[in-house]
């Protein structure tokens, strides 16, 4: 998921609202911020313009991993955080936390 957040500012630059699109690919995402840039129906809306806050947007994929030993569970990773959900084995949660720091981008 790729989320794109906004600002939106009247004409002496005031924060009068604030939003965000979710996109489930990178073309979504880039032509999603052009769109809310340059809806005008939105900017009358709010009152003012959207500004697109790059350093805000949040990415993130979850996966879907299968233990060797049958059980399901999910890793998320995200620009800020690796998450790991819906484990009962504790020996899983030891291999995904020694496999992050392992990954110097993670860790």
């Amino acid at each position: 998921m790729y989320t794109a957040k906004f600002v939106h500012e009247n004409a002496k630059g005031k924060r009068i609202g604030y939003g965000l699109d979710m996109y489930d690919s990178i073309d979504g995402y880039q032509y999603g911020i052009a769109a809310v840039i340059s809806n005008m129906a939105n900017t009358s809306a709010h009152g003012g313009k959207a500004r697109h806050i790059p350093g805000s947007d949040f990415f993130s994929v979850t996966l879907k991993c299968h233990d060797p030993g049958g059980e399901l569970f999910f890793i998320n990773l995200a620009r800020d955080r690796v998450t790991l959900s819906s484990y009962e084995d504790d020996a899983i949660r030891v291999r995904v936390e020694k496999w992050v720091h392992g990954v110097p981008e993670l860790a």
